[in-house]
């Protein structure tokens, strides 16, 4: 009774958002998004205090501003995935256009599976279902939501044309299976984690425990890795599908080695699209929670 109760609302919302046109559908996410933030200062000081650890040297003004940001960010993403039973494949390139394809397909011909390097940046729901509407579809590493009837609503949305979602638990296996049927896998690196499926790398000058799963799969089944990011194109009026050349993999041999030197790997290519649309990035999520053993915490 208590997740009826609690999906109700999120429903109603969904369905009044999925009905609007476009602009006025991003105009009232935008303008949620941005409530959010007000009824939640807590997301807020979070994300100040992460921008004070990457950017030490940057203005307060400049930090409010970014945080706003990223509340617009999440806001039209939030309208977008209400929208997604109207994508088409005639009609996907008014919402999401691709840049860097040739990357992506260059990488599928090695013939190896794939496993896109991504982020909580941009529009990333929308660039997973944009893809699979171009008819690249893939899998989706998920993390099961609290709500078991959200959770469903949320699952539908992602898989309405032929992508397909593995939870965490089944991380490793997942990965190895798709990668044998050289299939596209999708993985959100940038969170928080915990030893030992974490490993300490550096991300924006402090070190951060980060999944080493995609490096020890790549390492172990040779498949491609893609930097891919969906960047909100204020110019175009839409999200850019961007893909970057796949990574060179280190391996010196020392398997332990090898899978923390790829895990900075991923990591760097990661902060490299943070540092370029830092406004666009979940600054809200305590990424640096988990420290060393002996280290004061940052919150």
């Amino acid at each position: 009774m208590r997740h009826r109760l609690e999906y109700a609302p999120v429903w109603l919302l969904v369905r009044i958002l999925g009905v609007l046109p476009r602009p006025l559908a991003r105009a009232a996410g935008i303008a949620l998004g941005q409530t959010v933030r007000m009824l939640h200062p807590r997301l807020s000081r979070v994300g100040f205090r992460n921008l004070q650890l990457a950017f030490p040297e940057m203005r307060e003004a400049e930090r409010r501003r970014i945080v706003r940001g990223v509340f617009t960010s999440l806001g039209r993403l939030l309208a977008e995935v209400c929208r997604f039973p109207r994508y088409t494949p005639e009609n996907v390139s008014e919402v999401a256009v691709y840049d860097g394809l040739e990357n992506f397909l260059n990488a599928e011909k090695r013939g190896k599976g794939v496993l896109f390097l991504t982020a909580h940046l941009g529009g990333w729901e929308v660039g997973s279902f944009a893809h699979s509407l171009y008819g690249h579809k893939l899998h989706i590493v998920v993390r099961p939501l609290d709500n078991p009837l959200l959770d469903a609503l949320v699952r539908r949305y992602r898989t309405l044309h032929g992508n397909t979602t593995f939870d965490k638990q089944d991380f490793a296996r997942g990965l190895l299976g798709a990668m044998k049927a050289r299939e596209t896998v999708g993985i959100l690196m940038d969170t928080n984690m915990t030893p030992p499926q974490g490993v300490f790398v550096d991300f924006f000058g402090h070190l951060a425990c980060t999944a080493s799963g995609v490096a020890r799969v790549a390492l172990r089944t040779d498949a491609a890795v893609v930097p891919a990011f969906s960047i909100w194109d204020d110019r175009l009026r839409k999200y850019r599908i961007r893909f970057d050349p796949g990574l060179e993999l280190v391996r010196t041999g020392d398997d332990a080695a090898d899978v923390v030197t790829n895990t900075l790997l991923f990591t760097k290519a990661i902060e490299g699209y943070v540092r370029r649309y830092p406004d666009q990035w979940l600054w809200v999520h305590r990424r640096w929670k988990t420290r060393p053993e002996g280290e004061a915490p940052l919150y």
